[in-house]
C-alpha cells in the first residue's frame, strides 16, 4: 500500500484504499491512474494531467453507451439512440456520477481555485479514468468494468427516456413558437489561473437573458441555457 501512495503521490493515507474500492481491483499500470486523477490545475505538462486520458476515456465512453443502446433497443431509430447516448454522457449527468462514486476524494485540484466549482472537473476525471482502465485492462475487461461500476447502478435508463436534458433545445424549441430569436454568444475570455474561462450569453431578441461560465464554450453555453430555463419557468410549458 505505500508504495501504491508514493508512486501516486496522493497525500491521503487512505487513497490506495480508496483507489482499490474504487477500481474493484488492483492496477497493472499505476502511473496511469496518477495522471487520470491529477487535475490541470496541479500540472500544466500534458503527460501529468489527465486531459489526455479524458480525451480517451470521452470516446471509449460514448462507444460502450452506443454499444448498449444498440442492444437494449433494437427498435428504436437513430435520433432516439443519439439522444439517449447524449442524456447518458452529458457532463452534468457525469459529474454528478463521479461524485457518488467518491472521485471527488481522491482527485488532485487545486482546492484554492474557486473557479473549478462551476467546472464537470469530476466528470471529466471519470473519463480519464475510464481511459486509464482500459489502457491498462484492455478494451473487453473495461466494457464489463464500466457496465458494473458506472452504467448499471448510475445510468437508469428508464428515467433518462422521459428527462429532456438539453436546455439549448428546449429554449430554441420555446423560441421558434414564439417568434423570438434565440443566440448563443461568447461575452468574455480570460485567462484564469493558467486556464482560459469563457462567459456565454443566451441572447433573447438581441438581449442577455442568462450567462455561464466555463472552461469551455460548449460547457459554458449549457450553463447559460439551463439559468435561461429556471428563469423562464412556467414560461416554456405555455405554447402560446
Amino acid at each position: 500500500m505505500s508504495v501504491l501512495k508514493r508512486l501516486l503521490g496522493f497525500s491521503s493515507t487512505g487513497f490506495a484504499q480508496e483507489l482499490y474500492l474504487l477500481l474493484g481491483y488492483r492496477p497493472r499500470t499505476l502511473h496511469l491512474y496518477q495522471t487520470a486523477l491529477t487535475h490541470r490545475s496541479m500540472s500544466e505538462s500534458a503527460d501529468a494531467n489527465n486531459e489526455r486520458l479524458e480525451y480517451l476515456g470521452d470516446a471509449i465512453l460514448s462507444a460502450l453507451v452506443a454499444d448498449y443502446l444498440f442492444k437494449r433497443y433494437p427498435y428504436r431509430g437513430e435520433g432516439y439512440l443519439t439522444e439517449m447516448r447524449s442524456k447518458m454522457v452529458n457532463r452534468q449527468q457525469l459529474n454528478e456520477i463521479a461524485l457518488r462514486m467518491g472521485l471527488k476524494k481522491i482527485t488532485r485540484y487545486n482546492r484554492a481555485d474557486s473557479s473549478l466549482r462551476i467546472s464537470h472537473i469530476f466528470g471529466n476525471t471519470l473519463e480519464a479514468l475510464i481511459g486509464a482502465v482500459y489502457l491498462d485492462i484492455g478494451y473487453s475487461r473495461t466494457e464489463k468494468w464500466v457496465m458494473k461500476k458506472i452504467i448499471l447502478p448510475h445510468m437508469f435508463v428508464d428515467d433518462l427516456e422521459t428527462l429532456e436534458i438539453n436546455q439549448k433545445n428546449k429554449l430554441f424549441g420555446w423560441a421558434n413558437r414564439n417568434g423570438s430569436v434565440l443566440e448563443f454568444e461568447t461575452i468574455e475570455e480570460k485567462i484564469e489561473n493558467g486556464r482560459r474561462l469563457f462567459t456565454v450569453a443566451a441572447l433573447l431578441n438581441g438581449e442577455s437573458l442568462a450567462t455561464g461560465k466555463a472552461f469551455n464554450k460548449k460547457d459554458a453555453s449549457q450553463l447559460a441555457a439551463q439559468a435561461a430555463v429556471e428563469k423562464l419557468g412556467n414560461q416554456l410549458t405555455d405554447p402560446t
